[in-house]
């Protein structure tokens, strides 16, 4: 396929240079997304239909009725009628006839949906076990057979447990049927995934996107579609699993990037990055803008050739209130307001016996009198001159937050020492949003066509409009776990969440079987559930290997690189996961030890597998196996005790088949059990 796309000849198609840039542009797209992958095989399952799948509806009932009581040999026949190999793309041979058939496509579904109970038609499910690329294991399930019982996949098993190495993966071959509802929802409807560790949130996000593309190619390929992570960390680690589908049309950002209008250069403490983050600044913003808005005390004068125009003040104070009652855009209504002066002196004209026309209004619009006077009444703003000055002068804050903050929030937000300028101030990620709001009552923020909002828990009110402004003609799946908010902003509720975001309709969904974390783990770390997310449900693992578990008490860092050895002897990744403050004297402890290691984000090869996790930047990533150092640092590192007990949970569930808690200072009693330990 990739070479017939190869040997294409343009020169005699395309009319001009530009559709020649064009079509060359997309046939290197297409030939990227025909690239081979390494130990990736072109599919993992089969399936086999006892009918031509849409037969029913192709034929009436009626005569399909008739052929399944008296098929024909051709119906017979599996190979030739109803079998279809399923496969990461489709791939089709040189007459143009499918031999794989892309996971997203209709009949591709009963291959993650089918069961004894509903098998949805199908006669034989097979899944393929490769290793590096290479066929290994096949597996059957009859299961419109009813004296086959229903069995749990080995192969499954295995996929879902093979070690990793390198970047996320994608899951189309272990898909499950709860995972299979979500991916396949439709583009009209946001979907908000609450799921544990595990669960497999983050991948059936991504392959949501995926899908839609598929399905809605033509529509996203006009509006557009990005995924918005965490950290730069994180969106390393994902960043292969949408191109390994065909998929490179897909932008990647964290929320800082997308409000990045100021230089960020500081920080906030706690308490003031919660109120700039609450959803009333966003009203605060709103009075302050139009508080540059001024009701006219003089009319306008229009001097055109010997004749002049006089637009009263009564009737510009009258333009002016119908634009404010509109509730458009702040530069909207800015440029509408010469075009209404216009307006009014040529009704005027007419009224004297003139006929002016469309370019007569254009120029009275151009007028400097009317210029004057739009830059009177409605005057251009900067967005970050605004905060600017909301976040310095107290008297300007206080007008404009009155009834919205009290004395002290007030207090709280506004900086200590006077700022000279925009590019000298040094803006927090927090302010940086604030601007973002700013410029959107200004000007409208470009919509896309969807938006995937992952570890969405961490956003505060105001990130989420910044996201929710970024979709709002289009939708929206949102991930995240409320047990792993490590934010003192963290989200509530996931209703509360979609609200900000401007989409209440959006439906909640929640997975609670875990693929990756072993039972043994999760068990441990669900301990914290009562402690950080009353009412939530824990995650229940389906793996049938409970993992290795070890909570080992030592006495110096040492141990802690014994134990990175120990597990870096089993195959696969490695991650040590400590608290941010511990980190220096375990790089010394790991180079003194000549130990190579990685930063998060970087990917690890077979040669270097272990990688040096701060606590803050452990949340979306998975090792094979995890050494968690002190446990207690952990929580103490946070500036309060759930949000340090959240970090430790998100750490403690990072491994896929082991973890070993290191600690010398006790661990926190929520881990303890329940007979003491």
């Amino acid at each position: 396929m990739r070479e017939d796309v190869e040997a294409l000849d343009i020169k005699d198609v395309a009319a001009n240079w530009v559709n020649a840039q064009v079509l060359a542009r997309q046939i290197d797209d297409r030939i990227k997304a025909l690239a081979d992958l390494s130990d990736t095989p072109l599919f993992f399952g089969r399936l086999n239909y006892l009918h031509a799948p849409g037969a029913d509806r192709a034929e009436g009932a009626e005569e399909s009725k008739k052929r399944r009581e008296a098929p024909s040999l051709q119906e017979r026949r599996w190979e030739t009628g109803g079998q279809f190999y399923i496969g990461r793309r489709h791939v089709h041979d040189h007459d143009g006839d499918p031999m794989v058939i892309d996971w997203r496509a209709p009949v591709s579904q009963p291959f993650y949906r089918a069961s004894k109970k509903d098998p949805m038609d199908v006669g034989l499910r097979r899944r393929f076990g490769y290793t590096g690329g290479e066929l290994t294991a096949y597996e059957d399930e009859h299961l419109s057979d009813p004296e086959e019982s229903a069995k749990t996949s080995k192969l499954l098993q295995q996929e879902i447990e093979r070690p990793r190495v390198g970047p996320m993966r994608d899951i189309v071959a272990t898909i499950q049927p709860e995972q299979d509802e979500i991916v396949r929802s439709g583009l009209g409807g946001t979907v908000c995934v609450q799921g544990g560790p595990g669960t497999g949130k983050t991948a059936v996000g991504l392959h949501r996107v995926a899908y839609l593309l598929y399905t809605h190619r033509e529509r996203l390929a006009r509006t557009g579609t990005l995924v918005i992570g965490p950290n730069k960390s994180f969106l390393h680690y994902i960043e292969q699993v949408l191109p390994a589908l065909g998929e490179l049309a897909v932008q990647q950002a964290t929320v800082d990037d997308l409000v990045a209008h100021v230089e960020v250069r500081g920080a906030d403490e706690a308490a003031a990055a919660v109120i700039k983050g609450d959803a009333r600044m966003a009203e605060v913003l709103r009075r302050a803008l139009y508080a540059h808005v001024s009701m006219p005390t003089e009319p306008v004068v229009v001097v055109r050739g010997s004749r002049r125009w006089r637009v009263p003040a009564y009737e510009l104070e009258d333009v002016v209130r119908e634009l404010l009652e509109r509730d458009i855009r702040y530069g909207a209504a800015r440029e509408a307001l010469p075009q209404r002066i216009a307006h009014a002196v040529l009704v005027q004209m007419e009224r004297a016996g003139e006929a002016p026309d469309d370019r007569v209004q254009d120029a009275v619009a151009r007028n400097s009198a009317v210029k004057a006077a739009v830059k009177a009444l409605w005057p251009v703003v900067d967005p970050a001159k605004l905060v600017l000055r909301l976040l310095t002068d107290a008297d300007f804050l206080a007008e404009h937050a009155e009834g919205i903050l009290d004395e002290d929030e007030q207090k709280t937000i506004l900086w200590d020492r006077p700022v000279r300028s925009v590019k000298s101030a040094r803006w927090s990620p927090a302010d940086a949003v604030l601007i973002d709001e700013t410029a959107d009552l200004i000007q409208r923020t470009h919509s896309l066509g969807h938006v995937v909002l992952d570890e969405a828990q961490d956003l505060s009110p105001m990130q989420y409009r910044s996201v929710g402004r970024r979709c709002t003609t289009g939708s929206a799946t949102v991930l995240g776990d409320l047990a792993q908010g490590t934010t003192p902003w963290a989200t509530r509720s996931w209703d509360e969440a979609l609200a900000h975001l401007g989409k209440r309709e959006g439906v909640i969904e929640e997975l609670t079987a875990g693929f990756r974390v072993p039972t043994d783990v999760i068990a441990y770390a669900s301990r914290l559930l009562p402690h950080i997310a009353p009412g939530l449900t824990p995650v229940a693992s389906v793996r049938e290997n409970p993992g290795f578990f070890e909570v080992r008490a030592i006495t110096d860092t040492a141990e802690v690189v014994a134990a990175c050895e120990e597990l870096l002897g089993n195959e696969g990744s490695t991650g040590l996961i400590a608290a941010d403050a511990r980190i220096p004297a375990l790089v010394e402890a790991l180079t003194a030890a000549g130990i190579t290691y990685l930063a998060p984000g970087e990917e690890t090869t077979r040669e270097t597998r272990l990688t040096l996790v701060p606590a803050s930047l452990a949340k979306g990533l998975e090792y094979d196996y995890v050494a968690l150092d002190e446990p207690q640092a952990v929580v103490d590192g946070e500036p309060d005790e759930r949000t340090g007990l959240r970090r430790l949970y998100v750490a403690l569930t990072r491994a896929v088949s082991g973890l070993i808690v290191t600690h010398a200072a006790p661990v926190p009693a929520q881990l303890a059990e329940r007979n003491g330990e």
